[in-house]
């Protein structure tokens, strides 16, 4: 299909896995504070994730995260898949950059820098500013379940567009992306992605979307993923070929968004159903790339479940939010950043004397066993 030139069997070296070793020092250095053991349930584990990620006991407060949105229209939209129109994604783009999307809304709250990377919108390219089209590969990407999305050539560029992405977040000290979508169609895309890597139907995959969709689209939307998979299934061991043929530009370029933040030690919170696929396709490039990425939640998109489910990624948050954009993503942001102040803030406790070394074996005193497991349990 290529020349060779992009070899994806590189990322399998250059990733590696965040330090384990780090990681039990996060977890000791937790034992020594007062809070009893598993007293924060999920943010334990959130701080040993991140001491691990940033090389760091105590860990370091998260306090450049940068939301990123890949945009981008599908042409499988003109079937009627989607509860938007197809080649509207501008009008999603417009409203991040007008600040009036639910994304962008929740970004400005949490104090959270926001960047838009045009792919494949369907609109000429100065109706858009030049920092969000200058990666733009192509007008729409191809109708997947009877062409090829992209071209060979077309698939490369934008997978080293979104490594390029990567590697300026990286560059410029951002501490942790949230990765979301702006797609019209993206949805099917994925699911197509998910069914295809999970040897699953299209019926067991097909969602509503974000949009909202009646009956009648849901069947339409459900034969085109199972005509996209038919092309699919073929060039399934070429993760590149199979991101050309059903994926389109933008995720293409998120998978190669992630993969490059894995190889960056750049920790990533994924959003819905879309950022799930490029997800499920980058741990077939490499598996030890879903350790620096957490799933951000659960929603009702039954393909997003699946792809979680074989990365072995457990949700932080389940609100039933499909909007995309990266809504669902932000909301668990607060929950990460939280896990960070708390493992890099909490005190540990001064070191006990010995009872033996006092003479005084019986506990009874201030500094004494039991004394110390009471005030714990006071706690």
């Amino acid at each position: 299909m290529r020349d060779g030139s992009l070899n994806l069997d590189d990322f399998e070296d250059l990733i590696e896995r965040p330090d384990s070793g780090l990681r039990r020092d996060a977890e000791d250095r937790r034992a020594r504070t007062a809070l009893p053991v598993k007293a924060l349930g999920r943010l334990d584990e959130l701080g040993g994730w991140l001491a691990a990620a940033q090389s760091s006991v105590p860990v370091r407060p998260v306090v450049s995260p940068r939301l990123v949105l890949f945009a981008g229209d599908h042409g499988v939209a003109e079937l009627g898949v989607s509860g938007r129109a197809a080649g509207t994604a501008r009008q999603l783009v417009q409203g991040v950059l007008d600040g009036e999307s639910p994304g962008v809304i929740l970004a400005r709250r949490l104090g959270v820098e926001v960047r838009v990377v045009d792919m494949s919108v369907d609109c000429a390219e100065d109706e858009l500013p030049p920092d969000v089209t200058r990666h733009r590969v192509r007008r729409s990407s191809g109708r997947l379940d009877f062409e090829d999305t992209l071209t060979a050539e077309e698939a490369e560029q934008a997978f080293r567009a979104g490594m390029a992405v990567a590697d300026e977040e990286a560059d410029a000290g951002t501490d942790l992306v949230v990765l979301g979508d702006l797609s019209v169609g993206g949805t099917t895309a994925a699911g197509t992605l998910i069914a295809t890597l999970c040897g699953t139907d299209a019926s067991v995959v097909t969602g509503r979307g974000g949009a909202g969709i009646d009956d009648l689209a849901w069947m339409r939307k459900c034969a085109a993923i199972r005509d996209g998979l038919r092309r699919a299934r073929p060039v399934q061991g070429d993760q590149l070929e199979l991101l050309a043929t059903v994926g389109g530009a933008d995720l293409t370029a998120m998978t190669g968004f992630l993969l490059q933040c894995a190889a960056r030690r750049t920790p990533v919170i994924l959003d819905g159903v879309v950022s799930g696929a490029c997800a499920l396709v980058a741990q077939r490039v490499a598996f030890r790339a879903p350790d620096w990425w957490l799933a951000g939640q659960a929603n009702d998109e039954p393909a997003l479940g699946k792809a979680l489910d074989r990365m072995a990624l457990e949700p932080l948050t389940e609100h039933g939010v499909s909007v995309g954009g990266g809504v669902g993503a932000l909301l668990a942001l607060p929950l990460v950043q939280a896990a960070a102040q708390l493992a890099a803030e909490l005190p540990e406790l001064p070191e006990q004397q010995d009872d033996a070394e006092d003479g005084d074996g019986d506990g009874d005193g201030p500094s004494g066993g039991a004394g110390a497991a009471s005030a714990l349990d006071a706690t």
